[in-house]
């Protein structure tokens, strides 16, 4: 569309080339990806009795949620990534039961790097999302971190499943110092490759009886096991 040859056609031919794009790049392929999908998928799902998952985040064909609900395949929810264009965040209560809800993933910034990230996003959410009142902290305090936890806990999907510095994050003597070594993976730098160890031994996960209490506790008051 911004090249000079486009430029020169009229407003009715430039409309034509529109739609010949739009049908084709969003409209059959989309139907070549869901028969695709449909041809091969089943198959590999009777193959094994595992329960599958997508991970459909980002930018992906209008074909995909239909197509995992046809299959019983989970979907992954993430509060930050909301599925519709309309919200700034999705709302953990609203997830669908056949999902899988999370914090972060190890291609993201976790929790508490995130909040860092952008005053403006945290704002909002700290606002709009927690009903925070008056400053937001510059830091992801560990109440902050609780709330968060809580709030996915108690969503209706299938499974949570929260990363480990998620959940230390509760827990201001147990977490790392310096957010940003908690990250896992940065895929656009190749060095930054699954990076991330627990700082902590497991016996001295184990020996910590407060933040294992809390954690069972909050588990325990969402119900799930």
């Amino acid at each position: 569309q911004s090249t000079f040859s486009f430029q020169l056609l009229s407003p009715q031919q430039q409309e034509a080339f529109n739609r010949l794009h739009d049908d084709f790049f969003y409209r059959r392929h989309d139907r070549f990806w869901q028969e695709s999908a449909l041809g091969k998928l089943p198959m590999l799902l009777r193959a094994t009795d595992m329960l599958a998952c997508g991970e459909d985040l980002g930018m992906i064909p209008d074909c995909v949620p239909e197509t995992m609900r046809a299959l019983k395949i989970l979907s992954l929810e993430i509060q930050r990534m909301p599925k519709s264009r309309s919200e700034t965040f999705a709302d953990p209560a609203h997830y669908p039961y056949l999902s899988v809800c999370t914090t972060s993933t190890h291609d993201m910034s976790l929790l508490r790097a995130w909040w860092e990230e952008d005053r403006s996003v945290t704002n909002r959410f700290y606002h709009e999302v927690l009903h925070g009142e008056g400053d937001t902290p510059w830091f992801c305090e560990p109440w902050i971190c609780r709330r968060i936890i809580g709030m996915h806990l108690s969503s209706p999907a299938m499974f949570t499943i929260l990363p480990l510095q998620d959940w230390l994050s509760m827990d201001g003597e147990l977490r790392l110092q310096m957010p940003d070594r908690e990250r896992i993976n940065v895929p656009a730098i190749p060095r930054y490759y699954w990076r991330y160890r627990m700082h902590l031994t497991l016996e001295r996960l184990l020996a910590e009886e407060d933040f294992n209490t809390t954690m069972r506790d909050m588990i325990a008051m969402s119900r799930r096991r």
